[in-house]
């Protein structure tokens, strides 16, 4: 069985996404409500008690809104580093069973290898992820791999290494500046936070961290964790048109709120 993927949802609200290989089913993020959640898995084919393991990226509730119910019904793992797992606790009414990785590290979870690494974001210690499945010797079996980077303030220089040789890439492009500064909503001080060193990719700085890597070997690259409110799908358009004319990969939008259907990564 090749490895299949499908994001959940996605938005500045809510984020999660399901990861599917021969031996495993496990979430990245559980950002929307336990009933939610099991909702959107339901949709899929997937039943929650079949959900081996969470991942998590970081505390921020639009990333870890049912980790508490979700963990209390249906027992997954849940696959945390020491910061993140120390802010969470205190937040959660039950102790899920915490696995505990060190930032940076690569470890293994039945027949997944996963990659860690660091991101500059407001949260204790951020990490994004890189997921391998398969056997490299076995045709009906290759390995494949996918990444997921979102919630990250700028592109670190080392990021286009871990990202190169992935097969999907989930990206943020989270807001248009243009539209951010005219929003009335947030205050002057959110919009920084937003926009600052430790905040969010905009749809520019998303669009470089790609043209930047040389010859990757995605087959598709997911634009998600879109603002309702400060990003549009003209304005992703505006940015990426030239990239997505010039690129062998489709380039495709997950609309804030929305999700994508179950698909081999």
């Amino acid at each position: 069985m090749s490895m299949q993927f499908s994001i959940l949802g996605s938005s500045s609200s809510g984020n999660s996404g399901l990861l599917i290989t021969e031996n495993s089913k496990v979430l990245i993020d559980a950002g929307f409500s336990c009933k939610r959640i099991c909702g959107m898995l339901e949709e899929r084919g997937v039943h929650p008690d079949e959900i081996d393991a969470i991942f998590i990226t970081h505390e921020h509730s639009d990333h870890t809104a049912g980790i508490s119910t979700f963990a209390k019904k249906h027992n997954p793992v849940v696959f945390a580093n020491i910061m993140t797992a120390k802010a969470l606790q205190p937040k959660l009414k039950n102790k899920p069973q915490w696995k505990i990785f060190n930032t940076g590290s690569t470890f293994s979870f039945r027949d997944l290898t996963i990659e860690s690494f660091s991101l500059p974001h407001d949260a204790h210690d951020p990490v994004g992820f890189k997921f391998a499945s398969g056997r490299g010797d076995d045709l009906f079996s290759p390995i494949k791999r996918l990444a997921w980077l979102t919630d990250l303030g700028f592109a670190p220089p080392n990021i286009g290494d871990r990202i190169r040789d992935v097969d999907t890439l989930i990206v943020e492009a989270n807001y248009c500046p243009q539209l951010l500064e005219r929003d009335e909503r947030r205050p002057w001080s959110i919009k920084q936070r937003i926009s600052g060193r430790h905040g969010h990719l905009s749809n520019k700085a998303a669009c470089d961290l790609l043209e930047s890597i040389d010859k990757p070997d995605w087959s598709r690259v997911f634009l998600a964790h879109l603002s309702r409110d400060c990003n549009s799908s003209d304005a992703i358009q505006n940015v990426f048109s030239g990239l997505r004319e010039r690129s062998a990969f489709p380039i495709e939008t997950i609309e804030a709120g929305g999700g994508s259907a179950l698909r081999a990564v």
